[in-house]
């Protein structure tokens, strides 16, 4: 059985985000956590401030603790009785957001990690406010971002875009889309961008190789193969979002230098700040 994990810190966009997420859960038959990680203001440096009092800690706790109580109970609310409804369960921890994720997607079988952005500032001001870059870059499980627009319908194509240049962790990450793929009978689009006036044999040649890769080792119908002309990866990205009729975008978050990401940050992270529809965050291998 699958299951998903909500973390959430009780921001308004934050019941969009868990109806989208639980209608996705029903739909491929997984179990939902929706967990809230506690920020002690003891781990904020403050002057003078030597510790956080019990009583203090006890307070936050029983009131995450509620408010996660509110969350099930909408979504509870959403229950029928004619498909499969998931059960919800809910967790609250002191620390950082990031190993909270991480720890309980380990201890609880994880295998989505579902998420928010507000407005237009996009990864900016993720549902978990400043712990978006440290999100994205470490959290080990997939993670899929929940943008404001997104409205909650059936999903019917989503689009693993792909350089091709690590094509067996490629391989891997179609793997774990096609379970999710699978249940809703979605197609399942890859594609690269190609630079406009490029047509090198030696680029070619990977490409066919990787395709025939997925038809020999992914057992799924409904794998289709496109590429997108355009000078600019993100320029490309966004027509395919716009034209190609996207319900999800699915990337793979690679790695870059310090300065690399310092100057220019990985293409996912721009992709982050402006979709208007899910985007799927593979962690790098």
């Amino acid at each position: 059985m699958k299951t998903f994990l909500f973390p959430t810190d009780f921001s308004a966009d934050s019941k969009h985000v868990l109806a989208y997420g639980y209608s996705l859960a029903r739909q491929v038959k997984a179990n939902v956590i929706i967990c809230n990680a506690i920020i002690e203001p003891a781990e904020i440096p403050q002057t003078g401030m030597v510790s956080w009092p019990m009583e203090e800690s006890g307070l936050l706790l029983k009131d995450s603790k509620h408010e996660l109580d509110i969350l099930k109970e909408y979504l509870e609310d959403k229950e029928e009785t004619i498909s499969f409804n998931p059960t919800i369960s809910c967790i609250s921890e002191a620390g950082e957001v990031t190993d909270i994720i991480n720890d309980v997607s380990h201890n609880h079988g994880v295998s989505l990690v579902i998420a928010g952005t507000h407005g237009n500032s996009g990864l900016g001001t993720l549902l978990l406010g400043n712990h978006a870059v440290k999100i994205i870059d470490f959290v080990k499980k997939p993670l899929l971002l929940i943008p404001p627009s997104a409205k909650i319908l059936p999903i019917k194509k989503i689009a693993f875009a792909t350089d091709i240049k690590n094509p067996e962790h490629d391989l891997e990450c179609l793997l774990t889309l096609i379970t999710i793929a699978r249940p809703i009978n979605a197609e399942i689009l890859i594609t690269h961008i190609v630079d406009e006036g490029v047509n090198d044999p030696k680029f070619q040649h990977p490409v066919d190789q990787f395709l025939i890769n997925v038809s020999d080792k992914l057992n799924y119908p409904h794998i289709y193969y496109r590429a997108v002309t355009s000078q600019h990866t993100i320029k490309g990205l966004d027509w395919l979002c716009d034209h190609g009729t996207i319900d999800i975008m699915a990337m793979v978050h690679r790695s870059h230098s310090f300065f690399d990401e310092l100057f220019n940050g990985s293409h996912t992270q721009k992709m982050a700040k402006h979709i208007a529809i899910p985007l799927l965050v593979f962690p790098s291998n």
